[in-house]
């Protein structure tokens, strides 16, 4: 049971260390993070939706 409560101690005093962001920053990086997630999905649906019609006319001939 001291390795448990070691380790959780540990933990807690790495956690101090940590930089964490801003208020500004973390809203700003979320932002960044929606937007390219949104981009990336436009951008291979397209391109599914494009090899999926080429696909389609390839096996009509």
């Amino acid at each position: 049971m001291g390795k448990l409560t070691g380790f959780f101690k540990n933990v807690v005093s790495e956690m101090r260390k940590v930089s964490w962001p801003k208020r500004r920053d973390l809203t700003r990086y979320t932002i960044v993070v929606i937007f390219t997630v949104i981009f990336m999905a436009v951008y291979f649906g397209l391109i599914d939706l494009g090899i999926s019609r080429i696909m389609e006319w390839y096996i009509a001939i």
